[in-house]
């Protein structure tokens, strides 16, 4: 019995491990995630983390594909997803699409060190284009519309293999056949690439994005570029790659074409890749694709098989290549001294190409400085989807040596040439309305640009010399067109930002008579001042003339200087909403004695101004967040004051 019994209990304790170990292999643990977890699980994939998504890991494993071999045999790998019937046509396209990017992004990095290998490029193009033909599959040709699947992170997922593949794709195959599309270029407005099996067809209008109907030299991608001394970057959310298309190695250069403008040599584009067919099977068994380039200022969605998506757009990065590719920096303090080689004439800047259907706001740099100024500024205001959608910018650059009678002449030319050059007519809406916003002495320059001097300066300039009858009309007739002017007509609303427009004490410090004693005038002005200093003397007198004397800039912003002192006193355009933004560095004095540190407050006001602001400060006021939200606020008020009906989103 006992022997009998021991068996029995043995018996029973392996029954029950057997039944115990059978439930442990069906068992389910319960365990925790975090937050970080939580995320990199749902939206964690080989874009984003250089492993697959939760997705396609789903995907491999319902085909019966373990991730690590699939890595090692691609091949076999996308045949077993392409024919197992066990996926979802959206599950296998994005998984597809997520297997062919990885493919893509292993052979780029396996390139690294293999750069001349000719087949290897090759096939690196041609996984981006399967990719972003998967994710078009996926996004158009399955069951459920885009619309339907709005909040799905896997479709957010999917778009953005599409973008990415794309991008990737049309950089490499433009800067590959450049030199064919060139010659397309020059024959006709379409163009067919034949491509080691495919077949990439487009028409050349979307890649043009200048008046000489030229190619880009290159197409960077967007997303590729940071800029340090921008504070954001403005982008929309959509399909499509996000690109910048360059025309130009740099901003400045000795021009001798004798135009006063400049279109942006770095436009912004986005492009789009679609694969003809009716069905997914179309689609799939095509090695067609059709290239679409876009002005992303100008088209905000595009229809893709009868539906409407958003293109995608980014449009900070071409502006952020145009300032670090300018050389304003250096160049704008060799303006000033006047070693310049650049130029010697205002240039107006257009920070996209000319849409005639936007008003133009027009920006005034300051004393020794350049576009740079308005590096934020400008951003901003094309991060505001209100604003972007009405208005463009256009940068003046000028020679801040020259006094301020020539500047203001020379930038009202440009600035008239540029209107004829685009809308001859000057009906367009770009024409009308325009904004000027101005800076120091720019704030100077736009108020002189804003005034009309009837002959109040023309006689004041006859008190101060004793100019002989006989001289007089000729004196007028080279004089005239320097002292003598009206409000320029286009313009409607204006900007003064710490400007001193009654002169500033600080250009009469030792300091600023120093540089002002270094700064050399251009031949040609100091040729017309000549003349005008010969009319000024009898012709046997050996004494010299003051106006001839240290005559440029720095010493035209002085508070004691006889132009600056008469200038502020000419009455503003009564067709002019004008304000003011000032900066107090200043702020244990009261509001009447302050400073910004360069300009008195005391100068920079302005009497019927529609709106002031005083901003805790250095001169540099531009740049604060404050002022830029004001600007922003001005524009949005300038735009519902001439079109009443316009709805501005917030």
């Amino acid at each position: 019995m006992p022997a009998r019994s021991a068996r029995r209990g043995v018996g029973l304790f392996a029954l029950l491990a057997l039944l115990l170990g059978v439930q442990g292999c069906a068992m389910v643990s319960v365990g925790s995630v975090s937050t970080q977890e939580y995320l990199s699980n749902r939206r964690g994939d080989v874009i984003t983390t250089g492993e697959l998504s939760a997705s396609a890991r789903t995907a491999l494993q319902v085909v019966g594909i373990d991730n690590a071999r699939c890595k090692a045999n691609f091949e076999v790998c996308k045949t077993t997803l392409k024919e197992t019937i066990g996926l979802g046509d959206e599950q296998r396209m994005s998984a597809l699409s997520e297997l062919w990017l990885r493919e893509a992004l292993q052979l780029t990095e396996v390139a690294k060190l293999e750069r001349a290998n000719e087949r290897l490029q090759t096939d690196i193009l041609k996984a981006y284009l399967e990719s972003a033909r998967h994710a078009y599959a996926y996004l158009f040709f399955t069951g459920r519309t885009p619309d339907l699947r709005a909040l799905e992170d896997r479709q957010a997922q999917v778009r953005d293999y599409y973008n990415f593949a794309t991008q990737q794709a049309v950089v490499g195959l433009f800067n590959r056949y450049r030199d064919a599309l060139e010659k397309s270029v020059s024959a006709q407005s379409t163009y067919t690439l034949d491509f080691d099996g495919w077949t990439v067809q487009g028409s050349t209008a979307g890649l043009t994005l200048n008046r000489k109907g030229t190619l880009p030299k290159e197409l960077m991608a967007a997303a590729s570029l940071t800029f340090n001394g921008v504070r954001n970057q403005y982008r929309r959310d959509g399909l499509g790659a996000e690109l910048v298309a360059v025309f130009a190695d740099k901003v400045l250069a000795k021009e001798d074409d004798g135009v006063s403008w400049s279109e942006t040599p770095f436009p912004s584009l986005t492009v789009m890749l679609h694969f003809p067919g009716r069905s997914l099977n179309d689609v799939l068994n095509t090695q067609n694709a059709e290239l679409a380039g876009f002005d992303p200022y100008k088209a905000q969605s595009v229809d893709v098989r009868g539906i409407r998506v958003p293109l995608a757009a980014n449009f900070t990065a071409g502006y952020g290549l145009w300032l670090a590719r300018s050389g304003f920096a250096q160049e704008s303090l060799l303006t000033l001294i006047g070693r310049s080689e650049a130029f010697e004439q205002p240039r107006i800047y257009l920070m996209q190409p000319f849409d005639p259907n936007r008003r133009i706001v027009v920006m005034l740099h300051g004393l020794a400085s350049s576009p740079e100024a308005w590096v934020n500024v400008a951003n901003e205001v094309l991060g505001d989807e209100a604003l972007r959608e009405n208005f463009q910018i256009w940068q003046v650059y000028y020679p801040t040596n020259l006094p301020l009678a020539f500047n203001n002449k020379s930038i009202r030319d440009a600035l008239q040439t540029t209107l004829i050059t685009f809308d001859p007519q000057g009906t367009r809406r770009a024409s009308r309305d325009m904004v000027l916003v101005g800076h120091s002495m720019g704030g100077v320059l736009a108020r002189l640009m804003v005034t009309s001097s009837g002959d109040q300066l023309w006689e004041a300039f006859l008190d101060q010399y004793d100019v002989r009858p006989d001289r007089e009309a000729r004196l007028k007739q080279k004089l005239g067109p320097f002292v003598m002017f009206e409000p320029v007509p286009q313009v409607t609303r204006a900007v003064f930002i710490a400007a001193p427009h009654r002169g500033t004490p600080m250009a009469e410090n030792h300091f600023a008579r120093f540089v002002s004693g270094l700064i050399r005038l251009p031949a040609t002005v100091l040729n017309r001042v000549g003349e005008i200093a010969q009319l000024l003397v009898a012709p046997d007198s050996a004494s010299d003339v003051p106006l001839t004397g240290n005559l440029n800039s720095i010493s035209n912003l002085s508070d004691q200087d006889p132009f600056v002192r008469q200038s502020a006193k000419l009455p503003i355009s009564p067709r002019v909403t004008y304000h003011s933004i000032m900066g107090n560095n200043t702020p244990t004095l009261p509001l009447a004695a302050s400073s910004d540190g360069v300009v008195p407050y005391a100068s920079a006001y302005l009497d019927g101004a529609a709106s002031e602001l005083v901003v805790p400060s250095w001169h540099s006021v531009q740049e604060t967040p404050e002022a830029i939200v004001e600007i922003r606020r001005i524009l949005r008020e300038h735009l519902k004051a001439i079109e009443p009906g316009v709805a501005l989103p917030p």
